[in-house]
């Protein structure tokens, strides 16, 4: 296939990205990216030589820019979105923009191009807060922050189209993803980032919120099965369905670290945090996906690239980032010499 990767630069966009040009050596791979401050070029550094990628700076709003793209390529796998919560309670509207109208912009360029399919991946956060059970594919959709209502209004625009003009469009939903390559304002990367430095770790309310914490590479393996195997019309799960609240998320990543527990900090709660998600994904797994590093695996992995990689985290955590570090914990003092305000 020649594949166009909306988002491609992204924490997520950029693993599928590697993965499919490792995995699909037939495949062919344009990369359209705004290159807000999550979207990093430097992500794309391990395929930046394979004849077979592209990448093309550009806005998934921008008509001008998708429709020749659109039309050189066979499908659309579209990761471009405005994905922090936080942000969007702070600022909503590009977020409109970006996961509401950007995502019209891309199905007209599909439907104008004959694709034979299109993905949209999406997000568990549009069925809200799950008090008990598990998420299923046909459960009503109940977003409750900005962000999450963005992605469900972007996944009504697909599910229209595929009703109004019989689009073959297929749509993800994943779980809490984490791994290498994560901007740092997110949980895990925020913790590790923070505990490296000695700083402290944020942790919303009491602590107790549940997540389903996928790791990037089983997330992407299960997107890349929906696309190539799964049934046009259709909606997929991807979850691990290993649920952990952000206390444990911050004790492991302090014993991974050999840091001390007084690094962890309760900060005021979200407004209107969802307290749990999970998802059932029967639906993925028949088509023979299932996830293969579990949590405690997974936190290891990411641990170390981190520690590893210090020059790309620590320059994304200045400027701008602490800007809305220090507005969205307002109850978290710096450590002293942190330069963090």
């Amino acid at each position: 296939m020649r594949l166009l990767v909306t988002g491609g630069a992204g924490f997520i966009g950029s693993e599928f990205v590697r993965m499919t040009l490792r995995e699909h050596p037939e495949d062919q791979v344009t990369v359209l990216d705004k290159l807000t401050y999550a979207g990093n070029e430097r992500n794309l550094d391990p395929v930046r030589g394979d004849a077979r990628f592209r990448f093309v700076q550009g806005d998934i709003a921008d008509p001008a820019a998708v429709g020749p793209l659109a039309r050189g390529c066979d499908t659309i796998v579209n990761f471009a979105a405005e994905s922090h919560v936080d942000r969007s309670l702070e600022a909503p509207g590009q977020f409109i923009i970006t996961d509401v109208y950007g995502t019209y912009v891309l199905l007209e360029a599909a439907r104008a191009a004959g694709h034979p399919r299109y993905l949209q991946v999406s997000t568990d956060e549009v069925y809200g807060d799950v008090a008990t059970g598990r998420s299923r594919e046909g459960d009503p959709l109940r977003p409750r922050s900005p962000y999450s209502a963005s992605k469900a209004g972007g996944e009504m625009l697909v599910q229209a189209y595929r009703a109004s003009h019989g689009l073959p469009a297929i749509i993800t939903r994943g779980s809490n993803t984490y791994g290498w390559y994560q901007y740092p304002e997110k949980i895990i990367p925020l913790f590790i980032t923070n505990a490296l430095e000695d700083r402290p770790l944020p942790i919303y309310g009491d602590g107790g919120a549940v997540r389903d914490y996928i790791f990037v590479e089983d997330h992407c393996r299960g997107i890349d099965l929906a696309l190539r195997r799964g049934v046009p019309g259709e909606d997929y799960n991807i979850g691990a369905g290993r649920e952990i609240n952000g206390i444990t998320v911050a004790d492991t990543v302090l014993r991974l670290l050999d840091k001390p527990p007084s690094l962890k900090q309760y900060v005021s709660d979200r407004p209107g945090h969802d307290r749990r998600y999970a998802l059932d994904s029967t639906k993925l797994r028949t088509l023979g996906w299932e996830p293969r590093i579990d949590v405690e695996k997974g936190m290891e992995m990411t641990v170390r690239w981190y520690v590893e990689h210090e020059e790309w985290w620590r320059p994304l955590k200045s400027g701008e980032f602490w800007a809305f570090y220090q507005r969205n914990y307002r109850t978290v003092t710096p450590l002293p010499g942190s330069g963090a305000g």
